[in-house]
């Protein structure tokens, strides 16, 4: 499988941005998709955003315009980007690596990133 290492949350303002990123221990182009997932305190995990080993991508509906997801396959990172944060962008959030198998998808998970918003 893969080791996913998730950096650059912490404390921000609301209005403010941040860029998370997410390390692949291996050739992303080998992932067949990746993806960031947020869960807050009390609420389920949720979809943020994904994108396919082509470059093709989907949003939650909520955060469309906000965040952005991007890759970079030279450094085998994957980075999401966050404007215009809101309190409720609270959450921890995690980077996830898609593995297409015979029987179906085969994920990882990172250990996730704190991404606190408040003034």
């Amino acid at each position: 499988q893969v080791q996913l290492v998730e950096s650059g949350g912490g404390l921000v303002q609301p209005g403010g941005s941040l860029r998370l990123s997410c390390a692949a221990s291996i050739n992303i182009v080998s992932i067949n998709r990746m993806g960031w997932y947020r869960q807050a305190p009390g609420k389920q995990r949720e979809l943020v955003a994904r994108i396919t080993s082509g470059g093709s991508t989907n949003y939650a509906d909520s955060l469309k315009g906000r965040f952005t997801i991007s890759r970079d396959n030279a450094k085998n990172t994957v980075y999401l980007q966050m404007n215009s944060l809101k309190p409720e962008d609270t959450a921890i959030y995690y980077c996830n690596a898609d593995f297409i198998r015979p029987y179906g998808w085969l994920t990882s998970w990172g250990q996730g990133t704190q991404v606190t918003v408040s003034s």
